[in-house]
């Protein structure tokens, strides 16, 4: 587990822009947080850093997906705020983004027991004050992995 303060927007923007080289095909992002936290924020700033582009990152909010292609896989960028049931997840093709793309996930606790815990990163954000605390967790092996030989320079 590590915790990352993030004390301005380009603090975000660079704890995004480090955790990018480590996500792979696959893998599933989960961001957890009240409303207004900054989970859209911290996945635009992601998506752009890995498009290469500034190109706009609009919530999913509504659509409930976003697909982004980059370089070396697809970008899924879900929110599942709006959902009424875990099982609607199907609808929106989650169990293929898990295959071969990164799953960026929204309110993953709509997903209840669907959610799987392979190849799963939480990420949790907390407010303190003007201070975002963003700790990164998993119980795979592979991001514990990962996550031990992690630097974050802000």
């Amino acid at each position: 587990m590590k915790t990352v303060k993030a004390l301005t927007e380009t603090d975000t923007q660079k704890i995004a822009a480090a955790l990018a080289p480590l996500l792979q095909p696959g893998d599933i992002v989960a961001l957890w947080g009240t409303l207004g936290v900054g989970k859209t924020a911290f996945s635009r700033y992601l998506i752009q850093h890995m498009t290469q582009t500034a190109q706009d990152v609009p919530s999913p909010t509504f659509t409930l997906l976003q697909v982004y292609d980059t370089d070396a896989f697809p970008i899924y960028h879900f929110d599942l705020y709006r959902l009424d049931k875990p099982t609607d997840v199907y609808e929106l093709g989650i169990e293929d983004a898990f295959i071969d793309a990164v799953s960026l996930i929204e309110w993953p606790d709509k997903m209840g027991r669907l959610l799987p815990k392979a190849n799963r990163l939480d990420i949790r954000i907390n407010v303190d004050g003007t201070t975002r605390l963003f700790t990164f967790d998993s119980a795979d092996a592979s991001w514990q992995k990962r996550l031990n030989t992690w630097q974050v320079t802000i």
